[in-house]
């Protein structure tokens, strides 16, 4: 299995040791041309998702990552890769890739210093998950056919539609692969239907 890291900016190289880590070859995105090499699935990372969104346009990715996405190719967005998945961003104008059915609240739990770490069940995983916030958003309302996997004080913070995987929070910051591990059999189930 090979698995695609946008490489843009943010969190990509924890996301690719977290993936190296269980036996998964990576291969990094960081311009159009990336996009038609052989992968089986795309991780979007934590980071700047206003900068992200901004390289996204620049490097004319935007418009084919969102035909690959909208076409069933699975991905999985942490973080500001939720922001860049999401449909409508309650607090901005700006939609990105816009192919996921939630409404996201960028910055939810504030700045910097509203940063935390906590443990919480993940429908699909058997376990409590831990969890770490960092200037974190969270999904405010979602359409029919998203399915709400975690929640935190009440917060949405994990969503699963079709192909599609946004959690809030950073798995790749902790030791624990269970998150990614739920990613690559969404994979799986694709590649076998």
């Amino acid at each position: 299995m090979k698995v695609g890291v946008l490489a843009l900016q943010g969190a990509f190289i924890e996301h690719e040791k977290k993936l190296e880590k269980l036996g998964v070859e990576c291969i990094e995105l960081r311009q159009k041309k990336d996009l038609e090499q052989d992968f089986d699935g795309l991780i979007l990372p934590g980071g700047e998702s206003t900068a992200m969104g901004k390289l996204l346009r620049d490097f004319d990715i935007l418009k084919p990552l969102k035909e690959k996405i909208k076409n069933g190719f699975p991905v999985f967005g942490t973080c500001s890769g939720m922001i860049l998945l999401a449909e409508k961003l309650s607090n901005s104008e700006v939609v990105h890739l816009g192919v996921m059915g939630i409404e996201v609240k960028r910055n939810a739990y504030g700045r910097q210093l509203g940063s935390f770490e906590t443990e919480a069940d993940f429908k699909g995983i058997d376990k409590k998950v831990k969890m770490v916030f960092i200037r974190a958003p969270y999904v405010e309302n979602t359409k029919e056919g998203v399915k709400i996997l975690a929640t935190v004080n009440g917060n949405i913070v994990a969503v699963r539609e079709k192909n599609m995987l946004a959690v809030s929070f950073h798995p790749e910051l902790t030791n624990d692969t269970s998150v990614h591990e739920y990613f690559l059999d969404i994979i799986k189930k694709i590649k076998s239907s």
